[in-house]
């Protein structure tokens, strides 16, 4: 039998920080091959974490290599907040992409405590939403801060095909908002009532939800 010693298992590979996304005020040209050249305009994806001080691993479009730190905490550059919101509110799929491409949290918050699927189902735009929910990490039923999921979003704004889409993302029809109201509440378009009506009589899950979803109805 061998003595030697088994090899220790290699060190989780590290978690990726948070992607900040920035827009360049002026223009930079690369001094060596490492590092980027780019023009006023162009966006640039900078993780949080970086392990030098001096230099920042970038992304800019599609290409990696090194920014001087400098240039990032300056004002050379502008932040841009929630760039993944702002395209799903939009229906920009090109920046959505891009977005998702670069590892922009698929999750993130904005100030009203919603998520890019969250505006996405509000706007109506199918193509975003079904984007969105391919990715592995999405969380289909996150609330805001008034309790509203993006299910309650689409139901509300009368978005029969978003509906569709959540719901056949296992979105939850018996989440209730800070109005203790239900998707199926909020919406006055025929076709998504039945949708939902549907969803929550085939929902194993919350059988007990459901009975009382139907004693509440009788009861009105």
């Amino acid at each position: 039998m061998s003595s030697a010693r088994p090899m220790a298992p290699p060190p989780p590979a590290p978690k990726p920080g948070r992607v900040k996304v920035y827009r360049a005020l002026y223009d930079f040209q690369a001094r060596s091959a490492q590092e980027l050249t780019f023009s006023e305009g162009d966006l640039m994806y900078v993780s949080d974490e970086q392990p030098n001080k001096d230099w920042f691993q970038a992304s800019i479009g599609g290409k990696k290599g090194l920014v001087p730190a400098n240039y990032v905490i300056s004002e050379n550059v502008e932040e841009l907040p929630n760039p993944l919101h702002e395209a799903a509110r939009r229906g920009n799929m090109d920046m959505l992409a891009e977005c998702l491409r670069e590892r922009v949290s698929v999750n993130s918050l904005d100030k009203s405590g919603a998520t890019p699927l969250y505006w996405a189902s509000h706007g109506g735009h199918a193509p975003a939403v079904d984007t969105l929910l391919k990715d592995p990490k999405v969380a289909v039923s996150v609330q805001n801060k008034l309790g509203d999921t993006p299910l309650h979003a689409a139901a509300y704004k009368g978005h029969v095909e978003c509906v569709r889409l959540l719901l056949a993302s296992s979105a939850n029809p018996f989440v209730r908002n800070q109005d203790q109201k239900l998707p199926s509440d909020v919406t006055k378009d025929a076709d998504i009532a039945a949708l939902l009506d549907k969803a929550m009589k085939e929902d194993r899950v919350n059988e007990e939800e459901y009975a009382e979803y139907l004693s509440d109805s009788d009861a009105d």
